[in-house]
């Protein structure tokens, strides 16, 4: 073994502060001299062999208690895109997880974000938010963005070494893109030294002016800080509470972001210093935290228990501003070592709490694309980190190098409609990353994709809305579909309604008159005028049962609302017996009947609208009461005092892809504990239609039903009807 790598591996063992086994040994010594080769020759911009880099990157790694493939990885990351070294052979010689990583790292190196961000307005927040999700969507294995963020750590320190313009090309990409990835990661250690190097290329006087100002103001209170700390020390010792006192400085970049949103200057920015204890666990945070008060003085409203409710990247600690007795404020962070680990480090401090665990089973930040909501720390394996960080969008490439996101499971047709509905409205076919693709094809994180156009097409087909993701492009779909046969459609829709009005043995005008004035129908319907009636006749978006159901026969409608009467009882007597029932006007024991055309759940807003049955009780959403006069509207509430085995019934519209879904929607109920009364399909041009009667305890169950409805696979929406 090379003296050189001796005193690498020596490094790196110090730094982790642990002795590496000998499989450890040996990966790192096959990645260092591989990674040596394939570099020969290369040089950086400082004068110094390329190869310092990788090593320094894998320290970084070390420094953050990575694990030995992340290390690995580190010292491989540029051999693939800078040294023509196949991937194959990095999966050949140092397996699938260590390949995956490097690879990972290579692709986010080719999208060349420099330039991307030079097409993009610095200001435009969702553009570059757009290219962060990405990112993160491309990092099935999450060790992939730590690299890159080390990777990007070292290439900031060495910045002095290359032109002018790239410093600053280079620190926007980092202040952008790079320092909130790892502010999201809760990696606060990288963070701050990425945002301070960035600001002192982009903004140098202020940085330099800023520095000086931090510098002095660290050297007249460090006197006074070591008195803070030992007055603290000697009470903490008096309460038996083991901890470690330390000062902070607030880093160069937060103090200048925050003087420019307070609108402050430096003098005026008072958590600049802050004292910092940390302590052996949890209970003695607070228990600290009542010393330290016990001391001094606190700042009302100036306590922050982040231990108790953590910030959304996980952070946690309390803080306190206390006034001392000097009679200055003083903040104080109190926190155990393993949030100040956390703090430090983030996402990358489990691995340092994970030793001895089987390097598949290391532990993540759960929910880690909820970028919308930021993260929250949760734990899971990383055999399901590839699951957990799909988002609900893919990010793809225009030949051009533009950036498209679109719903997760999306086709080329979808690719071609987000360019253009003339695109879309011309596609031929496709090709993804430089191979032809049929339109069934998924489109996956960081594919380009390139639609092929015929102008002489003839437009969309039907068919192409089943491999349609998005429901915008369904939507333009359709509508060419409508438009360019809509004499057709009219009709084909006039022939039904010839064919209804003769089973019904009424005239044509009648009918069209009756079914117009059923304001509910049409507005349900989105029906606007009679052509309108017709074309979504002959397209199938209105069955033609809902007409027939319009026109049954007067002793039938009286029978059936006699049956709904006598079904109204039998629910409120039910009601009545197991406790259950309505406030009306703050009076209990008043009739009321529970509205089918509405279906209230308990829990719904209701409101009750009093007809010759009695006070009929409403959904406060429902159609049929929008034109109700206020005379007959009462004030109803619901009251319950034993809902254990009570039902109520509603009913739901379901859309799925076909039958096939049934089943599982099906096992989904059951596994609710919900009961299914009936049910019925219908085929749509583009679907199933399932109508669903359901009983259900409350509005909490009916939500648990239609969430998990939702996430079947072949379920496009579903809603109460």
């Amino acid at each position: 073994m090379e003296q050189e790598f001796k005193d690498y591996l020596n490094d790196i063992e110090n730094i982790l502060d642990r002795k590496l086994n000998d499989s450890e040994i040996l990966l790192l010594q096959k990645g260092y001299f591989l990674a040596k080769e394939a570099h020969e020759g290369q040089m950086r911009a400082s004068g110094e062999t390329f190869f310092e880099h990788p090593k320094a990157v894998s320290k970084i790694l070390a420094e953050l208690k990575m694990d030995i493939e992340s290390i690995v990885s580190a010292l491989l990351h540029d051999v693939v895109e800078d040294c023509d070294v196949p991937i194959e052979k990095i999966q050949n010689e140092f397996g699938l997880e260590i390949a995956r990583i490097v690879d990972g790292v290579t692709k986010i190196s080719n999208l060349k974000l420099n330039e991307k961000l030079n097409k993009v307005d610095m200001k435009s927040l969702e553009k570059i938010e757009t290219i962060r999700k990405m990112l993160l969507a491309m990092s099935n294995d999450i060790r992939v963005i730590i690299v890159k963020l080390s990777d990007r750590l070292h290439n900031m320190r060495t910045l002095q070494y290359v032109p002018h313009k790239k410093q600053i090309i280079k620190s926007q990409e980092t202040l952008k893109i790079y320092a909130p990835i790892a502010h999201r990661l809760g990696i606060h250690k990288i963070k701050a030294e990425l945002e301070d190097l960035s600001f002192k290329y982009l903004y140098p006087d202020a940085y330099d002016d800023l520095k000086r100002k931090l510098d002095e103001k660290v050297k007249n209170v460090h006197d006074r800080m070591e008195e803070y700390k030992n007055i603290i020390s000697e009470q903490l010792e008096k309460h038996n509470i083991k901890a470690t006192l330390q000062g902070r400085t607030k880093h160069l970049y937060s103090i200048w972001e925050k003087m420019l949103r307070k609108n402050k200057s430096f003098d005026e920015i008072y958590d600049v210093i802050a004292l910092r204890i940390i302590t052996e666990s949890p209970t003695a945070c607070y228990a600290a935290l009542g010393v330290v008060h016990s001391v001094w003085r606190p700042v009302p409203g100036r306590i922050k228990d982040y231990i108790a409710v953590p910030k959304s990247n996980g952070y946690r600690s309390i803080h306190t501003t206390v006034i001392t007795n000097k009679g200055e404020s003083l903040e104080i962070q109190i926190r155990d070592w393993e949030m100040h680990e956390e703090s430090e480090y983030g996402l990358a401090a489990h691995w340092a709490y994970k030793e001895g665990v089987d390097s598949k089973k290391l532990y993540f930040v759960k929910r880690l694309m909820d970028l919308h909501k930021e993260i929250a720390q949760s734990a899971f394996n990383l055999n399901d980190i590839e699951e957990e960080l799909k988002a609900h969008e893919v990010f793809v490439f225009t030949p051009k190098g533009e950036i498209l996101h679109l719903p997760y499971g999306a086709t080329p047709i979808d690719f071609a409609y987000s360019i253009h509905t003339n695109v879309g409205n011309h596609f031929a076919g496709a090709k993804v990353n430089g191979k032809i693709v049929p339109i069934s094809c998924e489109l996956q994180n960081g594919d380009i994709v390139e639609i092929i156009v015929n102008r002489n097409s003839s437009g969309p087909s039907i068919d192409w809305l089943k491999y349609a993701k998005s429901s915008r492009t369904k939507h333009k779909i359709k509508r060419y579909y409508r438009l360019k046969n809509e004499k057709n459609l009219e009709e084909k829709g006039r022939d039904k309604i010839r064919e209804i009005a003769k089973d019904l043995n009424i005239s044509i005008d009648n009918l069209i008159r009756e079914i117009k004035d059923n304001q509910n129908f049409c507005e349900r319907n989105k029906i606007k005028n009679e052509e309108e009636l017709y074309i979504r006749i002959g397209f199938g978006d209105v069955n033609p049962r809902e007409i027939y159901k319009l026109f049954e026969k007067k002793e039938d409608v009286k029978e059936k609302k006699e049956e709904e009467d006598e079904t109204f009882q039998t629910q409120k007597i039910s009601y009545k017996r197991k406790g259950i029932g309505v406030i009306v006007d703050g009076q209990e024991g008043i009739d009321v009947y529970f509205a089918k055309c509405c279906n209230p759940v308990l829990g719904d807003d209701i409101t009750g609208i009093v007809s010759r049955k009695g006070i009929g009780i409403h959904r406060k959403n429902c159609l049929n009461i929008k034109e109700v006069p206020i005379s007959r509207i009462v004030k109803v509430s619901w009251i319950a005092e034993d809902i254990e085995n009570s039902k109520f019934v509603t009913h739901l519209l379901i859309e799925m892809e076909s039958k096939s879904v049934l089943d599982e929607i099906r096992k989904k109920i059951r596994n609710e504990k919900a009961n299914i009364e009936m049910y019925e399909t219908s085929r749509k041009i583009d679907r199933i239609d399932l109508k669903m009667r359901l009983a259900v305890k409350d509005i909490q169950h009916l939500m648990r039903v239609l969430t998990a409805i939702k996430n079947i696979k072949g379920v496009y929406n579903v809603r109460r009807s």
